[in-house]
């Protein structure tokens, strides 16, 4: 319980962090496209090796390839409502993105920290908080441009740190009990949420504010996440 607890601080403290820098020290765009890159190459690695590989032996392939286009198809149906209602660049849009994404990434690290150490998650975990860290920070900033107040801003976007952390929790807590086969369902339908939240919203918007220096970045982000793994044995 203890490595939980410290993990999902590690992730929530990134929404904080993010969004004190959005609204008091602005990222430059190139440096944020860069840490977004970044994080999507590391949550590649992620996706494989802690929700789609580990659930691969608990289920027959047509229900794993099922589920993973389920979690894709929900991602993009419900992101297509959210700029459609709230704009694609306005801060409501961004801090429901957030969450949009960020609830099934944290239930889907809430599910991985079920019987293992820290260091089998740490890749996972490092991945979600890189890409915390820019989202917040250009969601925040987005906010405040929008008009509201820095204060309200920072409090919308702690009670966001609040709802992922519950989220994980519940994914760890309530979860921990179901047959292996539940289990690697919900991990790969996160999977396919996460999938599908990479190619949407993170790679085109590291493209657009870093051009081709994204392409290292997301390279940095592979072997960094691979050398976690690998560090957890």
């Amino acid at each position: 319980m203890l490595t939980t607890i410290v993990v999902l601080l590690i992730v929530a403290v990134a929404l904080l962090i993010g969004a004190g820098w959005g609204l008091w020290a602005p990222l430059p765009k190139r440096l944020e496209g860069f840490l977004i890159a970044l994080a999507g190459g590391a949550l590649i690695v992620s996706i494989m090796s802690e929700l789609v590989d580990r659930a691969a032996p608990h289920i027959p392939w047509l229900v794993l390839a099922a589920s993973l286009m389920a979690g894709a198809g929900a991602f993009v149906l419900l992101d297509r409502f959210v700029k459609r209602k709230l704009g694609a660049e306005s801060g409501g849009g961004l801090l429901v993105s957030v969450t949009l994404d960020g609830v099934p990434e944290n239930l889907a690290l809430g599910v991985a920290l079920i019987g293992a150490s820290g260091l089998e998650v740490a890749a996972l975990a490092g991945s979600i908080f890189l890409s915390n860290l820019p989202e917040a920070a250009g969601g925040a900033k987005g906010m405040r441009d929008d008009g509201y107040s820095k204060a309200k801003v920072f409090g919308i976007w702690a009670g966001t740190a609040v709802l992922l952390s519950v989220a994980a929790l519940i994914g760890n807590l309530a979860l921990s009990d179901v047959g292996e086969s539940v289990l690697a369902v919900i991990r790969v339908f996160a999977a396919g949420v996460v999938a599908a939240s990479l190619a949407i919203e993170v790679f085109p918007k590291a493209y657009d504010e870093d051009r081709y220096a994204t392409g290292f970045a997301i390279a940095l982000g592979l072997v960094a996440a691979q050398g976690l793994g690998q560090l957890a044995g």
